[in-house]
């Protein structure tokens, strides 16, 4: 934590610099400005080319002030967002707040296990794993969140966020950049949609029009100022306004691709700085050079491409203004050309447009598990392995607090599913959670909340907290059933780690126990490798029957003082002591 509060403090001096630049910039411009003015206006009043001189100078001095103040104005922002990075970095690992996004938008109570495993929504691993700025970033973090990636894919992830570990000020900087882009859905969709539209060419003629028509003008004008002929003049005139008509025709394909690209072109550049950031810096891991590759588009870079882009959207804005649109249209077809270029760019470049941008995705994505490794040192990448073993040393839930929070040792081998026990409050349900956001974390290459792990990626099923569907008529039990079906279907195709929670809460004990151990029976008869929570003490005797393959582990409670006293620690064999009677009787309810 003392190199975010270190980094603050050396952002925040730096951050003092720049305001004091800015606001002596603001101040030089007024003085420049009215000093032109006032210059200008002696011109205009004596004819004297002196005050001619002097109010060309400033109005020069002006323009360079602007790009400089532009430039100033970008590296406060910056500075402002390096600022929030580390101030949020304290708040997180001070446990005051969580200020990141926590990807609610992307839940689904359908999915198998997103909704049991608190993946997303308030305090969710998504919010504690998060560090991403663009649409693309959070919309890749969730993707990986909510599927199964290969052991490969996996290993490539752990690699390279191992070496990003290391590159703290560049991953900073690169989330600074994020920021400040302002980056949303919307404009992320809207550019790749105009990507895919209308990209037809000019028709042959309007082509050659548009560069014979300005040679043209240029020509006659040029005639014009030596011969004084007024016939020339007024054929320019005519040529003026024939160039406006054909500009008209196209008036409407030029105002749908501004249509279409709203808002975009700021966008668009922030973009190309982002990625010019991943293409400068020097990586070593493979993943990350053949990221970085992605981003060469025949003999230039990705982001030199995206700058184009840019200040042709920028150009194309210029029809906005009637005075200029009509004086550089009726002259060089101005917009005609612009339009012509981004019609050559978007086919050109339209299918790659979208890889690029995956590649800011991963990036984000990959700066976020490696911020999650970063501030957890003492997390443990796993151990990969293809004999359906699953160790860990230690486990505890990454979301607990780090001074509270207690550890297990738990294999899945010799035997492969485990029948827990345990009185209400004694820890089953957070446990449960404990094992599959930790399996989670390992099938997307993350470090994992134990002091060793040992896994076999597998896919999660889940079936742990489901509700009501009042919207479709559907009850709890009806719901419950369908997850297990799923389930079921599920392992017909692959075996997964599958974990269940207290299942048929909806019916009577006989069939609730009776069912329960046949879905035991099914499932480990599917080779599923998991384990179930449950307080009826007779599922618990199938184990009998299958010694090789289920086990009985418990959480126990004890009477401390008169009070109740959980340690949290998984034990061999069958829960022996119970507490809802005693709290009962504690609280008066009985």
């Amino acid at each position: 934590m003392e190199i975010y509060h270190s980094k603050k403090a050396i952002f925040s001096k730096e951050l003092a610099v720049l305001n004091k630049k800015y606001n002596s910039i603001s101040l030089l411009r007024l003085v420049i400005g009215l000093l032109f003015g006032f210059s200008f206006y002696y011109y205009l009043k004596n004819s004297d080319l002196l005050y001619a001189g002097l109010a060309f100078c400033f109005f020069v001095s002006f323009i360079v002030l602007m790009r400089f103040h532009t430039k100033l104005l970008f590296k406060r922002k910056i500075k402002e967002a390096l600022i929030k990075i580390n101030t949020d970095e304290i708040d997180y690992l001070e446990n005051n707040k969580l200020s990141f996004e926590n990807g609610i938008e992307f839940n689904d109570f359908s999915h198998p296990y997103a909704y049991d495993l608190d993946i997303f929504g308030e305090h969710s691993l998504f919010q504690n794993l998060n560090r991403t700025a663009t649409f693309i970033g959070k919309k890749t973090l969730a993707q990986q969140l909510i599927k199964a990636s290969s052991p490969e894919v996996i290993l490539q992830n752990q690699e390279a966020t191992q070496e990003l570990n290391d590159k703290i000020d560049w991953r900073q900087e690169f989330s600074a950049l994020a920021k400040v882009t302002e980056d949303t859905q919307s404009s992320y969709k809207a550019l790749l949609q105009w990507s895919t539209f209308n990209s037809e060419s000019l028709p042959k003629w309007a082509v050659i029009f548009s560069y014979a028509s300005p040679l043209l003008i240029i020509s006659g004008f040029i005639a014009y100022l030596i011969t004084s002929n007024l016939v020339i003049l007024s054929s320019l005139s005519y040529l003026f306004v024939l160039n406006l008509i054909v500009l008209g025709k196209f008036l409407k394909r030029i105002k749908l691709e501004m249509g279409n690209s709203y808002n975009i072109d700021k966008v668009i550049g922030k973009y190309g700085v982002l990625l010019k950031s991943i293409e400068e810096e020097r990586f070593l891991d493979n993943k990350l050079v053949a990221l970085q590759q992605k981003l060469k588009f025949k003999t230039e870079n990705a982001s030199v491409h995206l700058k184009k882009l840019s200040d042709l959207f920028s150009k194309n804005d210029s029809i906005e203004n009637v005075v200029t649109a009509v004086l550089f249209n009726g002259t060089f077809l101005f917009n005609l050309h612009v339009l012509k270029s981004l019609v050559g760019w978007k086919k050109e470049h339209a299918a790659a447009l979208e890889e690029w941008l995956e590649v800011i995705g991963e990036f984000e994505f990959l700066n976020s598990m490696t911020n999650f490794a970063y501030n957890n040192p003492d997390f443990v990448y796993p151990v990969l392995n293809s004999d359906y073993k699953i160790d860990f040393e230690n486990l505890s839930h990454p979301l607990l607090n780090s001074k509270t929070r207690v550890g297990n040792g738990v294999a899945f081998y010799p035997q492969s599913f485990m029948i827990l026990t345990g009185s209400n409050m004694s820890g089953k349900s957070t446990f449960l959670r404990c094992l599959g956001v930790n399996m989670v974390l390992s099938g997307m290459g993350a470090v994992v909340c134990a002091t060793k792990a040992n896994v076999h990626p597998l896919p999660v099923l889940v079936s742990m907290r489901l509700s009501d569907s009042l919207s479709d008529s559907e009850s709890y039990f009806y719901a419950e059933i369908k997850r297990l079906k799923q389930i079921m279907d599920a392992l017909e195709n692959q075996p997964a780690f599958v974990l269940l929670d207290e299942i048929l809460r909806g019916t009577n004990s006989d069939d609730k126990r009776n069912g329960t151990i046949e879905v035991v029976k099914k499932m480990i008869a599917k080779k599923a490798i998991g384990a179930i929570a449950t307080h009826d003490i007779e599922v618990c005797l199938t184990t009998n029957s299958y010694p090789t393959i289920l086990t009985n582990k418990a959480f126990e409670v004890e009477i401390v003082n008169d009070d109740l006293y959980f340690d949290y620690k998984l034990r061999d064999g069958v829960c022996q002591n119970k507490s809802a009677s005693f709290l009962m009787k504690k609280m008066g309810v009985i």
